[in-house]
């Protein structure tokens, strides 16, 4: 017992000692397995890290001392799966360890006042932020093995250790021969729990490592027995990592298949390092093709986080919502290699990569926009409408998406920008007008359009769910308001008539008869509408209905309704055309006196007229059938 307590003290000891865990390990797995690793698959990954963090620690060894001897064997990590032992040997040959590093890193926990948080933490979440801090991966092995034995061997040392421990609260050391250790680099190796067996089969060995660690800095061989040499997993290359002059356009769409499961071929492929005060690469792809979950309502992203080659995660919100059809991965310097999902959420590094990475995103869409106008319309006709949920969501890139923002419109078929829009202004015109609705056919049919088309104004068709909403909180382009042809009244007075366009006004009916029928049709109609007035912005349709200046627009409020959150909707305006023929006999009736129930069907029918060039039906389906009977036998009779 003396000889074991010295043993204890004394890490240069050559005797087999077993040695306390200086930290709660047990507590320690419980968190592991149950607050950071919901896959266990991920051990695996934590083991072939920190066997490239060896092999990298010796590679920038072998820099500042050029004496030392690293042979010709290049770095690998070699995975050995023994189904029939139900084991798995991962092997590197790194910097190796002495006893005394195999104690300080697999024995003591306690670093950094790692200890003193873990005797003060209340919770398992805070457990699973304090891993993702201080990196204990190496503790998920036990998720999977019930042993697990480590043999290393430091570079130039002419001994070797063997770490052993069921991690079950306590560890054991010893001294073994030098020709049962690597001859440099360490050797862990798994006994795996009946539950986990299928760990020591070449199938999942090689599903792991292309899902997990693909791009580890090392080559990663496995064994495959039988007489015949390793197969080689990873060739220890990151393509992301490559400068873009050595990498064809062949191989970013090899890997763009690969990181994205499609088999289109990418729109844009932005390839971009940053150094500084934050370091990373990224290399990420805007598809050709929409991908199948572009309006999934999670609206999560497919961007794959890595951590200096080692993959992390591909749910992390690195990029906004609106662009969640980018594909691609982008790999930290800076970022802990365990930094757990809550960390994620809130790190201010991964915001400020995420930030860098979108800010290149719209300059390349704008210079793709700009050199190939045919390529940049399919990406828009594709993604137009998800990327203007950043003008809703993202007001401090507005600009920036404005710049890149197509729109169809009245004037053609053609995609056009804000910048050709305010280019194509009309004379005294200060506003961008816009018209929202289910359907672009539907909405430049709109009888809101006729006055904008006789003065040759071009007006924006917005047919996407969006436009509804980022169009309210817009606050103009190039110094011009937004405004909707739908709401309030279109003053268009100031604009002159377009070359060859008729007015539809007619001198003999004076505006004061309009009046007085308008003033009779709101004492109809009552409070089915917020008012009746002569428009301005219809030439050859009687009616329209328009949402009043301090209101939603039209299409928002039906939008709304359908989702059953228009409470207290506000009753819409009623515009009726002084031009229109009909208006002009209706008004010289209400003049003249009498004819009432005329004029009161007319009323209702009109209303209905309006709501359903507005896409809607007539509020009382049979009352407004009965009228139109009774205008009819009038007609005819």
């Amino acid at each position: 017992m003396a000889a074991r307590m010295t043993d204890q003290n004394d890490p240069t000891s050559a005797e087999p000692a077993a040695r306390p865990f200086e930290a709660e390990v047990s507590r320690l797995l419980h968190m592991m397995v149950h607050s950071v690793y919901a896959n266990t698959d991920v051990f695996l990954r934590e083991l072939i890290s920190n066997g490239a963090d060896a092999c990298e620690k010796l590679r920038t060894m072998a820099l500042d001392d050029p004496d030392l001897d690293l042979g010709d064997a290049p770095f690998q990590i070699r995975l050995v799966p023994d189904k029939e032992a139900a084991t798995l040997t991962i092997e590197d040959n790194g910097v190796g360890m002495d006893r005394a590093e195999l104690i300080d890193n697999l024995g003591t926990i306690a670093r950094s006042g790692t200890r003193a948080f873990l005797e003060g933490v209340s919770d398992d979440k805070a457990g699973a932020q304090l891993i993702g801090q201080f990196g204990v991966g190496f503790y998920s092995a036990f998720m999977v093995a019930h042993e697990v034995e480590v043999v290393s061997r430091r570079v130039g040392s002419d001994e070797a250790w063997r770490w052993h421990s069921d991690g079950a609260g306590q560890y054991e050391t010893a001294s073994v021969a030098v020709e049962d250790a690597p001859a440099r680099g360490t050797r862990v190796t798994l006994s795996l729990k009946p539950d986990a067996a299928a760990y020591a089969t070449p199938e999942a060995i090689e599903r792991i490592v292309a899902a997990h660690s693909a791009h580890v800095p090392v080559p990663i061989v496995m064994a495959v027995g039988g007489g015949l040499a390793d197969k080689t997993l990873t060739d220890g290359s990151a393509l992301w990592r490559k400068a873009k002059a050595d990498v064809t356009p062949e191989e970013y769409t090899e890997f763009y298949h690969h990181v994205s499961g499609q088999f289109d071929e990418p729109a844009l492929t932005v390839h971009m390092r940053a150094e500084g005060r934050q370091e990373f690469s990224a290399l990420v792809f805007v598809p050709s093709l929409k991908p199948f979950d572009l309006f999934d309502p999670d609206r999560k992203g497919r961007v794959k986080l890595y951590v200096r080659r080692v993959f992390i995660t591909d749910e992390a919100d690195v990029l906004p919502g609106w662009l969640r059809f980018v594909r691609g991965v982008i790999d930290s310097e800076d970022l802990p290699l365990n930094i757990s999902r809550e960390m994620l959420q809130t790190n201010p590094l991964l915001a400020s990569i995420g930030g860098a990475v979108t800010t290149r995103i719209l300059a390349d869409l704008k210079k793709l926009a700009g050199s190939d106008a045919e390529a940049f319309a399919k990406v828009w006709e594709a993604f137009g409408p998800v990327l203007k949920e950043g003008l809703y969501e993202d007001t401090t890139r507005r600009d920036a998406l404005y710049e890149i923002a197509r729109f169809r419109t009245t004037a053609g078929d053609d995609w056009r920008s804000l910048k050709d829009y305010v280019e194509a202004m009309r004379p005294n015109q200060t506003a961008i007008y816009y018209a929202l609705g289910d359907d672009r056919e539907a909405i430049a049919a709109s009888p809101h359009l006729e006055g904008f088309a006789q003065r040759g104004i071009e007006v924006l068709l917005l047919a996407d769910p969006v436009d509804a909403f980022w169009v309210r909180t817009a606050m103009g382009f190039d110094g011009k308001p937004f405004h909707s042809v739908t709401q309030g009244t279109a003053d268009l007075d100031a604009v002159p008539l377009a070359e060859g366009a008729e007015g539809g006004e007619d001198d003999t009916t004076p505006d004061s008869a309009v009046a007085t029928l308008a003033a009779r049709f709101k004492q109809t109609l009552g409070d089915r509408v917020g008012d009746v007035r002569l428009s301005k912005r219809l030439a050859t349709s009687a009616v329209c209905l328009v949402a009043p200046e301090a209101g939603p627009d039209r299409q928002l409020e039906k939008m709304l309704a359908r989702a059953g959150q228009a409470s207290g909707a506000v009753a819409p305006v009623l515009e009726i055309n002084p031009g229109s023929e009909l208006i002009r006999a209706l008004a010289a009736k209400a003049v003249a006196g009498g004819e009432t129930e005329l004029l009161d069907d007319a009323a209702v029918v009109l209303l209905g007229e309006a709501r359903i060039l507005d896409g809607e039906t007539p509020a009382d389906p049979a009352d407004y059938a009965t009228r139109i009977g009774r205008l009819l036998t009038r007609a005819l009779g």
